[in-house]
This record gives structure tokens, C-alpha cells and sequence, in this order.
């Protein structure tokens, strides 16, 4: 068992090198594409940045440190994850700056049928209503709380699968595109999922992990553990609704102002014809 969470504990790091030498390999990368591509915007670039520091903060901060211990604490770093830094990658655009700034060979593979099929909406949603019921509410949680390996490829599968996600939701990248207003109904179907599984985890009656138990703070009662759990089932549902919600507005800008333009092009076409 560790030792309870103490507000000085606010100022501890569990820097791994493995994770800070891919998120660094990951921007030069980013990087080198925009200095290789022909104006490339610079708020895609800002937001690669932003996803980058949230992973960071998400994993190697306090947050990291006790992702384990307190389930809580594991559903805030999932929705900083899947939430927050995929988002985040998603309007960055890292497959187009890589179809701009990479040669014929990538290009290819981008044009492939097998990114074709990998970046499918209908892909990315079946992918994020299973990833998430299935990470929390059944034996891979457990297995996961004995093994680091398989907690860090955890982190990496919200920081895909939320990619993916978003990337349909978003539309800003090359490749098949839902209707502006569809990809509102798009996330709104998703969010029953962080709903159930948030409200699965709010109604147990009894610890769902023996992990848990183990790694729980020293001293921790199991009336304290259980409660711990619901509280994260909570942050689950709550928390996750309502970032879904947020991610609508934008979404809903984007509608508006697809809506003006083809507005203003259907006017022009009347007008042209006389009508």
C-alpha cells in the first residue's frame, strides 16, 4: 500500500523516461512536418503542443502518480486522456501534415485501404463504445492495476481511440466526412457509454477489483475503497457528459458557418439563374 494523497504531494513528479522520450520523439516529428509543409496554420500546431503538455501533465504529474491508487484519480487522467489531449491531436491534423510534408510513399499509405478503413466513422465509434466499458468494468482493469506494461499501452489506447474519435467529429482532415450537423448526432450517440459506464461503476455494491485492494492508500478501509470507486464512476459520468457536451460547441460553429456558405452559394446560383 502507499501512503495517502496530502496536498504536498501536489509538487511530485513520476517522470518516466520512455514516456517523455516518445512525447519529444512525437513533436520533433510534428515539427519537422510543419517545417517541411507550405503554411501549415498555426493554431493546428498550437494545439499539437496543447495535447502534448496535457499527456504529460495527465501522466507524469501527481495525476500519474496515484493513477493507481485512487480510481478517482484514474478517471480524471482518463478523461485528460481520451477528453482533453485527444481532442486537442485530432484539430492538430497529423495525418494531412504528414500527406503534405511527406513523400510519395506516405502518401500512398495515407491512400491506402487500410487507413481508409482505420479512419472510418464507423470504426471510431465502435472502437470508443467498447474501449471504454471494456478498460472499466471488466477483468483488464484488474490486470491492468498488476501490470505497468499494460497501464502505460492503456494510456495509448485513450489517446488513439479518442483520436479517431474526434477525428470524425471534428471533419478537419482528409478522407471521409459526415454531414456537419451529423457529426453533432455523431458524439451525442457516444455519450450514453461514459454514461452507463460512470453509472455502472456508481451503483456497485462491492470492490470490482481485487487489484485495488492492494494498491489502495495504507490504512484505507474497504468502505473508503468502494466509496473512492463510486466517486470515480461519477467523475466518469458527470465529467465525461459534460466535456462531450463542450466539444459540441465548436462542432456547432463549424455547422453555422457550412450552413452560411452554402446558403450564400445556393443564393448565388438563383440569382444567376434569374430565380
Amino acid at each position: 500500500m502507499n501512503p495517502p494523497f496530502s496536498w504536498h504531494h501536489l509538487n511530485q513528479w513520476d517522470l518516466s523516461v520512455v514516456t517523455i522520450l516518445l512525447l519529444l520523439i512525437a513533436g520533433s516529428l510534428y515539427a519537422r512536418g510543419v517545417l517541411r509543409a507550405t503554411s501549415w496554420p498555426r493554431n493546428r500546431s498550437v494545439c499539437f503542443a496543447s495535447g502534448l503538455f496535457v499527456t504529460f501533465i495527465a501522466t507524469q504529474s501527481f495525476i500519474g502518480v496515484f493513477d493507481q491508487e485512487y480510481f478517482s484519480d484514474h478517471m480524471i487522467q482518463h478523461l485528460l486522456l481520451i477528453m482533453v489531449a485527444a481532442p486537442l491531436f485530432a484539430l492538430s491534423a497529423p495525418l494531412d501534415l504528414a500527406y503534405q510534408a511527406g513523400n510519395a510513399t506516405i502518401r500512398r499509405w495515407l491512400d491506402s485501404r487500410f487507413m481508409a478503413g482505420v479512419t472510418h466513422p464507423l470504426l471510431a465509434f465502435a472502437l470508443y463504445c467498447v474501449f471504454i466499458p471494456f478498460a472499466h468494468l471488466t477483468g483488464f482493469m484488474n490486470v491492468m492495476l498488476q501490470h505497468e506494461w499494460l497501464h502505460d499501452l492503456e494510456h495509448v489506447g485513450f489517446l488513439v481511440v479518442g483520436y479517431l474519435f474526434f477525428r470524425v467529429a471534428f471533419g478537419l482532415e482528409r478522407g471521409y466526412k459526415l454531414h456537419p450537423g451529423l457529426r453533432l448526432v455523431y458524439v451525442m450517440a457516444a455519450v450514453p457509454v461514459d454514461t452507463f459506464t460512470g453509472l455502472v461503476l456508481s451503483m456497485e455494491s462491492r470492490i470490482p477489483f481485487s487489484s485495488y485492494r492492494t494498491l489502495a492508500p495504507t490504512g484505507s478501509s474497504t468502505a473508503w475503497q468502494l466509496s473512492n470507486i463510486k466517486l470515480g464512476g461519477a467523475i466518469m459520468w458527470i465529467g465525461g457528459d459534460a466535456l462531450m457536451l463542450l466539444a459540441c460547441i465548436p462542432m456547432a460553429v463549424m455547422w453555422v458557418k457550412w450552413e452560411t456558405v452554402r446558403t450564400k452559394e445556393l443564393d448565388a446560383i438563383l440569382d444567376a439563374q434569374g430565380i
